[in-house]
């Protein structure tokens, strides 16, 4: 049976096709309950260009798409039943998640499908002001947030 994509993929589809409103984007993504792996006892996420991103998934689909690419050991996991994961509330993530981790971070959105992750950066209308990078050059002054 075929499982209905949630409102935030269908959003990120149509961000995708260069159709849609960024803004409802981000208001999808703030009211979208999103699976994000646990791991060592804190929520999974990668480094990649100075920010650290925080691993989140629309659905159960993606997320088992993201588990068997990772490997436990020597064996890819075979279903999401061997990864812990927790529900949070996008906005949660950017207004609660973000601003404890003490350095430049954002979300990245289903990082196994085909199109590739979407991210969620650690910018003004996204993260808390006083968390986003860009925060004194939107407020006209200069240097960096963080």
């Amino acid at each position: 049976m075929e499982q209905r994509r949630s409102a935030l993929a269908e959003r990120i589809s149509e961000r995708r096709g260069g159709v849609g409103d960024p803004r409802a984007l981000v208001g999808e993504m703030r009211r979208s309950v999103l699976l994000v792996p646990v791991s060592g006892g804190g929520l999974w996420s990668v480094r990649s260009g100075g920010v650290r991103w925080v691993c989140g998934f629309t659905d159960e689909v993606a997320l088992a798409r993201f588990a068997r690419s990772r490997t436990a050991g020597d064996q890819p996991m075979r279903d999401m039943e061997a990864m812990e994961y927790a529900a949070l509330l996008g906005a949660r993530i950017v207004d609660e998640v973000v601003p404890s981790l003490a350095e430049p971070a954002g979300l990245a959105v289903d990082i196994a499908t085909e199109d590739g992750a979407m991210f969620f950066p650690p910018v003004v209308g996204i993260v808390p002001d006083d968390c986003a990078v860009d925060a004194a050059e939107s407020q006209g002054g200069h240097g960096h947030g963080r």
